[in-house]
């Protein structure tokens, strides 16, 4: 049979995983893959532009639902309809309703990237995981509203590349903190706080070897604040990148609506006012306004007048 390949179901030339995703390379030649990728529900997922501006991706899904936010409205994708890229100029995200499994075609490789990528900060997200579940899952409640807010602003592939992954492993380095202090139920005295506060560097180390671009330099930064109030180094304004500003509103927000041992969350709409209220002192005024509107089209959060009416 040369030049016909079976294969069954299952099987796979490579499988990778990320912690949202399960990627199969099922067929590749002349410089095409065929990939197949599992996603799991209410995850965020983007379309790049290529680096070779002619790339096309086609994608059709197979399994699940996912949702596109168009320009009037939100587009629901289900089993048997597809989407693809072609000279594409703008990242474009979708989450999936459902769990999900897409075929998906590429002109050009890209199993490659994800391999490099996946196999090393795997490794990481799973002793953040085995550490501290909390932990783990606020990172990706965080990566998920890190992208929502990134969907309202045009950022460049690499920067939605950062933010995707820095998102994620934005407290990694909560994993040398001992388990007494990071679960403590009461107030921090100011040496275990100073504990803490370190988690910002100690995650920059972590990973700075492990990932090119800017991703160690936002997960330093993602506690640096507008008016110089924030940690580890007290920097502001424009000296803070743009990355680390969005997650430093997504981390506020879970963070005070999520429920821990010691207290219960917050509503969101509670939440909300107290970043508003910090808008231009610790947060980015126009990010907050952007988080508002995402959060109110994905449900989350009531709108402002529904919440002032007597």
């Amino acid at each position: 049979m040369r030049g016909l390949n079976l294969g069954r179901e299952g099987e796979s030339i490579a499988r990778e995983y990320q912690s949202s995703s399960e990627f199969l390379l099922l067929a590749r030649g002349d410089g095409s893959e065929i990939i197949m990728q599992s996603i799991k529900k209410d995850k965020i997922f983007c379309v790049y532009p290529a680096d070779e501006a002619n790339t096309m991706e086609f994608f059709y899904i197979l399994e699940g639902e996912c949702s596109y936010a168009g320009e009037e409205h939100n587009i629901v994708l289900k089993k048997g309809d597809y989407f693809y890229a072609h000279y594409l100029d703008t990242v474009e995200n979708f989450n999936s309703l459902t769990d999900m499994k897409l075929l998906w075609y590429t002109t050009k490789p890209a199993f490659h990237l994800i391999s490099h990528r996946i196999r090393t900060l795997e490794e990481v997200l799973k002793k953040v995981q085995q550490k501290d579940n909390y932990t783990f899952e606020h990172s990706a409640r965080v990566q998920k509203y890190s992208l929502m807010i990134a969907g309202m602003l045009k950022l460049s592939k690499d920067q939605w590349e950062d933010l995707y992954y820095a998102a994620a492993f934005h407290d990694v380095g909560k994993i040398h903190i001992p388990a007494e202090i990071l679960n403590k139920e009461g107030r921090l005295t100011v040496e275990e706080f100073e504990i803490i506060k370190r988690h910002s560097y100690d995650g920059y180390v972590m990973v700075k070897d492990l990932y090119y671009n800017n991703i160690c330099m936002i997960i330093l930064q993602h506690h640096e604040r507008l008016d110089g109030s924030g940690y580890p180094y007290g920097i502001k304004e424009e000296d803070i990148l743009l990355e680390a500003k969005i997650i430093g509103i997504a981390d506020t927000f879970d963070a005070m609506t999520s429920d821990r041992p010691y207290r219960r969350g917050l509503p969101p709409e509670v939440a909300m006012d107290e970043l508003k209220r910090l808008s231009g002192i610790h947060y980015d005024g126009h990010m907050v306004d952007l988080f508002e509107k995402a959060l109110i089209a994905d449900g989350i959060l009531q709108p402002r007048e529904a919440r002032e009416e007597p």
